[in-house]
Formats: C-alpha cells, sequence, structure tokens
C-alpha cells in the first residue's frame, strides 16, 4: 500500500496499534507491527498471532518481517522502517538484526522482556554482523493502556 511518503512516526504507529486491536479480537496479547520502505511505501503488517496460530514464533514485527520479505522477494529488509506497538523481545530483536532492519520505532517500552532498550540493547550491540537504531515512545500511552486492558480482563476472567 502506498503512503505519503511524509507520513509522521505517529502515523505508522496509529496504523501498529490497528494491528494490535486486530490481535486483541482473537484473543492475542495486542501487539502490531506495520514495515515500511524508504520510499513510504508500507510493505507489510502485521499482529501477534501466537494464540490463533498456536505457534510461539508468531509475534507481531516477526509475521510482518516474513511478509515483507515475501513482498520484496528477499529476507534482507534493509532501507525500511519497523513500527511496532511494544520494545521488542530478544527473539524478536535478533530477527531484526538478522533481516538487516535499520530503523526501529516502537510504542511502549517492555519492563519484562525489552531487548532494545529496557533489558538488553541487542540492536546496538558491536559484536553483531549489523546494528539498528531505535527510537522508543511514540504513542506509548495508547499502546501501553492496550496492554494494561488485556491482561486486567483476563485477570478479572481468572486466566492470568
Amino acid at each position: 500500500m502506498r503512503y505519503d511518503a511524509a507520513m509522521t512516526d505517529d502515523e505508522w504507529m496509529a496504523i501498529a496499534i490497528a494491528e494490535a486491536d486486530a490481535a486483541a479480537r482473537h484473543a492475542d496479547v495486542p501487539v502490531g507491527c506495520v514495515i515500511v520502505d524508504e520510499n513510504g511505501t508500507e510493505l507489510a503488517r502485521g499482529h501477534n498471532r501466537r494464540e490463533v496460530d498456536q505457534d510461539p514464533t508468531a509475534h507481531a514485527e516477526l509475521v510482518a518481517m516474513r511478509a515483507a520479505a515475501v513482498v520484496r522477494g528477499h529476507w534482507r529488509l534493509d532501507r525500511t522502517t519497523l513500527y511496532v506497538t511494544l520494545e521488542p523481545c530478544a527473539m524478536c530483536a535478533g530477527a531484526l538484526v538478522n533481516a538487516r532492519v535499520p530503523t526501529v520505532v516502537y510504542g511502549a517500552s517492555d519492563p519484562k522482556a525489552g531487548a532494545v532498550d529496557t533489558l538488553f540493547r541487542l540492536g546496538d550491540d558491536e559484536r553483531l554482523n549489523h546494528r539498528f537504531q531505535a527510537r522508543g515512545g511514540i504513542q506509548a500511552e495508547a499502546c501501553a493502556e492496550r496492554l494494561r486492558s488485556f491482561f486486567q480482563a483476563l485477570r478479572a476472567d481468572g486466566q492470568k
């Protein structure tokens, strides 16, 4: 999908938030993602699908990266920006390194599993063969509120 190349981080994050809402509709943790190339063209989007697919690797970032690689016809996702509503975990941050994604923009920090800024800094670890820039806090409250509401409802239902 083609968008105005001048779209802001907030506008792209709004698309990722819509994907997070899609995850919640099928009882997955509400995390959404969108990947954009250097021309402002959306390559792919995704949301958590662990529950619906019964796949522990079906995080929003991996779903979107797999789809973007198909669109590109190659596993390298250089010259892209990945927008995600929650700071990537170690698995996803490792995939970002391996896919050569240069820029990651995330909403809410993840104090339990964040591997971009909070617990680990995989994106700028000089021991790895690729590094990425990260910017956090974009629409952080809107992203965090979805997560709070989701887990609050699970606890109220006795599930967590």
